[in-house]
């Protein structure tokens, strides 16, 4: 993949998350794009708070960071030829996220076949090394012809 098809395609992926509600109201933003990596955060935002008496963040923002996160991934595939949805996601929760902190995912696809791509990614809040949550997807994916003929 070329820097311009890596710089349209995050182009895209801003176009895309501009026009979602969801997206826009927990600001969500792209850190970092590479080739069928992505990095992406939200900032803490007390609307997203699961429990009031602590602060912690609700644990359907944080999925809903990753299933993004995970998404911006595949389309970032050089193979990937169209806009991709979610198949399938677990998400395994390992602890609660700080109150206050930026909470940021990391999504890599490891194997791409013909129609699924395979993701894993992290969330944290800081360090990557204690993640809040860690997750495994399978995401609807469509080879470029070309790609599909050499392969």
């Amino acid at each position: 993949m070329t820097e311009e098809e890596l710089r349209q395609r995050v182009a895209i992926a801003k176009q895309f998350m501009a026009a979602l509600p969801f997206c826009q109201a927990v600001d969500m933003q792209i850190d970092q794009a590479g080739v069928s990596e992505a990095t992406m955060s939200m900032p803490y935002n007390p609307m997203i708070v699961g429990d009031p008496e602590t602060g912690v963040v609700h644990g359907g923002a944080v999925s809903a960071l990753m299933d993004t996160c995970c998404g911006f991934a595949v389309n970032l595939h050089p193979d990937c030829a169209k806009p991709t949805a979610t198949i399938d996601l677990r998400i395994d929760y390992m602890r609660p996220a700080k109150p206050g902190e930026r909470i940021i995912a990391k999504a890599e696809v490891y194997k791409a076949t013909r129609t699924v791509a395979f993701v894993r990614a992290i969330a944290h809040d800081g360090d990557a090394e204690h993640p809040v949550a860690t997750a495994t997807g399978a995401f609807v994916f469509s080879k470029i012809k070309s790609a599909e003929v050499a392969s």
